[in-house]
């Protein structure tokens, strides 16, 4: 196949050179099926599992028989604590647990790609040739957003990703309260994160980091 080319920007938003993106990775395959085992996955792993109920050993009270076991008539009974009794423990109720599970790594690795391709195919990939700010002040920050013309009215087109190759902590303080912004760095990110996001804002170095990450 051949190399799919993409412009490259800087921070005034006009385009300075292009790109070709390494065909190992950017191979325009989207697998389906892969990004959804890795989407699943990754909600398995968010859930709280907190939902709790309990047996008749931990409901409180019940310790004393309730009447004696012959010569009353009735049923015999060990305790008013029992699953028979209202107020009694639940047989078989649920119990806090971890939902998570692993997923091979060459799957994540394929649904990462995956995520990737789509958002090429989609004109959603945008490549700049550095994120650096004269001064760490968020105003900077979001008018590089305003440059690139990310700024859409529909917060459902409006959320974006920043990818870079590392964070510093001046950066961070500039980013970090721009609405509908996540960031993170190339060596974390992962499908479900891509595929949340309408817009992927990558720099040079971050491709570079990622697609050394995704050809290991």
């Amino acid at each position: 196949m051949e190399a799919i080319t993409l412009p490259v920007f800087n921070k005034e938003g006009k385009e300075i050179e292009s790109i070709k993106l390494d065909a190992s990775v950017f191979d325009g395959m989207v697998n389906d099926a892969v990004i959804y085992q890795a989407i699943m996955a990754y909600r398995a792993g968010k859930r709280g599992g907190l939902a709790a109920t309990k047996t008749r050993g931990e409901v409180s009270g019940g310790g004393k028989k309730p009447w004696k076991q012959k010569g009353t008539g009735r049923a015999r009974h060990g305790s008013i604590r029992s699953p028979l009794w209202r107020h009694g423990g639940v047989v078989f109720g649920p119990h806090p647990r971890d939902f998570s599970y692993a997923l091979p790594k060459k799957i994540k690795t394929l649904a990462l790609k995956s995520s990737l391709n789509a958002k090429v195919k989609e004109n959603n990939l945008i490549v700049l040739d550095a994120f650096e700010l004269d001064k760490p002040k968020s105003k900077e920050a979001a008018r590089v957003f305003l440059n690139l013309k990310l700024n859409g009215k529909d917060k459902k087109d409006a959320r974006k990703l920043l990818l870079l190759e590392k964070i510093d902590n001046k950066l961070l303080l500039a980013l970090r309260n721009i609405d509908l912004l996540d960031i993170n760095v190339t060596g974390n990110t992962n499908a479900m994160e891509v595929l949340s996001s309408k817009k992927v804002i990558i720099t040079k170095d971050g491709l570079a980091d990622l697609v050394k990450r995704l050809k290991k």
